[in-house]
């Protein structure tokens, strides 16, 4: 892993992170994760297994550190390897196709739902809420979550997909 990713995974971790601890709780302490925007454009941009290992323990751990919702350290952290691998698999599997605003959108989409899927079940599983609740933090945090997070994708993947074009970070994303 060379200098120049290691700087570009951690631009985007620290973006995540300021989104992630300025956005406030939404319901019963549950917050939209828009740091999950960012780790999935560092995962487009550098699909490497170990780039994206270090992507998910770093995103998991900020947000452990700035979560609201009870048990959300544990949840976190079970959460963004996971998801990041998934995602990683996603994103192999169309690259082969014309990447674009609208499949970078989609798998956005696909991955925040994912997330959200997986940290409530370990949030769950470690008692912070009881399963009747499970289908109101979907509709009120991981829908509404997956909404933001999808318009965020259409926003900034085109500047991204310039300014890699320009700088030329990375050969990866066209």
């Amino acid at each position: 892993m060379n200098t120049k990713v290691l700087v570009s995974l951690a631009l985007l971790v620290g973006m995540g992170a300021v989104l992630h601890a300025v956005i406030p709780p939404i319901f019963l302490g549950m917050k939209p994760d828009m740091m999950l925007t960012m780790m999935f454009l560092g995962i487009m941009l550098f699909p490497q297994a170990r780039n994206v290992l270090v992507l998910a323990i770093a995103t998991g751990a900020i947000a452990a550190l700035t979560t609201s919702f009870p048990n959300g350290q544990v949840a976190n952290m079970i959460d963004k390897p996971l998801t990041a691998f998934l995602f990683l698999g996603l994103f192999l599997a169309v690259r082969r196709y014309k990447q674009s605003v609208v499949s970078a959108a989609v798998l956005t989409a696909i991955g925040t739902i994912v997330s959200g899927m997986i940290f409530l079940a370990a949030a769950l599983a470690l008692g912070s809420f009881s399963a009747a609740q499970f289908f109101g933090f979907v509709a009120a945090v991981v829908l509404p979550a997956t909404a933001v997070n999808t318009f965020a994708m259409i926003v900034i993947y085109p500047i991204v997909q310039t300014i890699v074009k320009r700088s030329k970070i990375t050969s990866q994303m066209s």
